[in-house]
């Protein structure tokens, strides 16, 4: 991108770029990202393609006689409600020859791309695609994560979300109000905090370990606070990778109702599961009173924008669930919905599930190794550098040496090339120790190797 900037400034109004073929063959670079790169020009006005002939530098806009004065939003704005910035940080797309351990969606490698495709150019033609939807979604998609969830759940239970940022949003926005207190993993997944505060609600931290949330601190918390809304994520959770052990389950659903509470279930990894010991079922299926809410994506097993998701739910939780979702954007797409039902009642669905479950078991196993070889024992030999290899998921949670600074050593690693993102803000008060989360989805084994080889070259 910075090349083709230079490009445009030093040439004239009019003159062509070179070709979308030599500026790959420049950079060794794929025809997308060379596509993106000029798109991204267009959009700010300074170049113009020409069908047939090629792409051109527009002519400059004339120079404003003087600056524009936005001072006066600062008075108007007030303090700022909304903290974007740690979660905006994770979205954002780095150059090609950085290696990437902080991504949490799939590359573009392990995306079902074709059977995407397929789908939405089909599901775009039908007839009513485009009209109105169903604000709780699709009768076909609701019915899909039913049987996708279990536990004698209904396609009445299910509403259709835009994302599972999205579900967790109106879990959030529907269930609690401003002011109330979250019980919240400690660590827990970065957007459901952010989420929380924007919100107005007041995230309280339980303790987690290998095995998942402590059922007994957890009891204290949900009596201590008078929360009536807990978080959790008993499936390959982010960042931590545990999985809540059989042997706690019942203990984490009495805890929630004693308390009179909701527990909204981030299900969002499930898909990724990669190998025994095959992960339990959600805890929906113990819970027939309604205490569970649970949330189901599609995104993080296919691509980043098929943002489709669903939150489960039964009783009267379901009805303010479902007036939070409308409120927010009416309805989903219809296409997206249709493609969506598509893709995952294909046998190409299945196929790629085996694909990216194999390719991801490789590249954790790599970057464990990686991890153990480069990093070496904690200093403190009470403790380990991985808390137990995680089952399933994208992540593995990395501690660090007493006294490390987990920005400090992001921000280096960054400057060598190598993308990872500190463990603090993922925790809703102080953090015990100095964590970074690494992530093994977007690189192949030699990248996971090298990137970690970066990492400890800057600690």
């Amino acid at each position: 991108m910075a090349d083709l900037e230079a490009v445009v400034a030093d040439a004239a109004a009019g003159d062509r770029l070179p070709s979308v073929r030599e500026l790959m063959a420049r950079h060794r670079a794929g025809p997308a990202t060379v596509q993106r790169a000029i798109a991204a020009l267009a959009a700010r006005g300074l170049v113009e393609a020409r069908p047939g002939r090629g792409t051109f530098v527009a002519a400059r806009a004339s120079v404003p006689a003087a600056a524009p004065d936005h001072s006066w939003q600062t008075v108007a704005l007030g303090p700022r409600a909304i903290d974007a910035d740690p979660l905006e940080a994770l979205l954002q797309v780095p150059d090609p020859d950085v290696i990437v351990l902080s991504t949490g969606y799939l590359p573009a490698e392990l995306q079902p791309v074709a059977a995407l495709g397929a789908a939405l150019a089909r599901a775009a033609r039908r007839p009513g695609v485009w009209d109105r939807m169903p604000a709780e979604g699709l009768a076909g998609m609701r019915t899909h994560f039913a049987a996708a969830v279990g536990g004698g759940a209904t396609a009445g239970d299910v509403i259709v979300c835009p994302g599972g940022q999205a579900a967790l949003g109106t879990c959030l926005r529907g269930l609690a109000a401003p002011g109330a207190a979250v019980i919240v993993e400690a660590p827990t997944y970065l957007g459901a905090l952010l989420a929380a505060r924007t919100q107005g609600l007041r995230p309280v931290p339980v303790p987690a370990d290998e095995h998942g949330v402590r059922p007994d601190l957890l009891a204290d918390a949900l009596h201590e606070s008078g929360a009536r809304l807990v978080y959790l994520q008993p499936v390959h959770a982010n960042p931590h990778g545990a999985t809540l052990a059989l042997e706690r389950r019942a203990d984490v659903l009495a805890a929630v109702r004693a308390a009179g509470a909701f527990l909204i279930e981030d299900d969002a990894f499930r898909e990724l599961s990669l190998g025994a010991p095959e992960p339990p079922p959600p805890l929906f299926h113990d819970d027939p009173d309604g205490h569970v809410v649970h949330v189901r994506s599609l995104t993080k097993p296919s691509a980043p924008s098929l943002r489709i998701s669903a939150v489960v739910a039964r009783g009267p939780a379901a009805a303010r669930l479902r007036a939070a979702r409308i409120v927010e954007d009416l309805f989903v797409s219809g296409p997206l919905q249709e493609a969506a039902l598509e893709l995952v009642a294909a046998p190409a669905w299945r196929a790629h599930l085996r694909r990216l479950r194999k390719v991801l078991r490789e590249r954790r196993d790599a970057l464990a190794a990686a991890v153990e070889e480069q990093l070496g024992p904690l200093e403190d030999r009470a403790a380990a550098r991985l808390a137990g290899l995680p089952s399933g998921g994208i992540n593995l949670w990395v501690r660090l040496d007493p006294g490390e600074d987990d920005r400090e050593l992001a921000r280096r690693a960054a400057a060598a090339g190598v993308v990872v993102y500190p463990g603090r803000p993922f925790f809703a008060a102080e953090p015990p120790a100095p964590f970074v989360r690494l992530t093994y989805a977007a690189e192949p084994p030699e990248r996971l190797a090298e990137g970690v080889k970066r990492l400890a070259a800057v600690r």
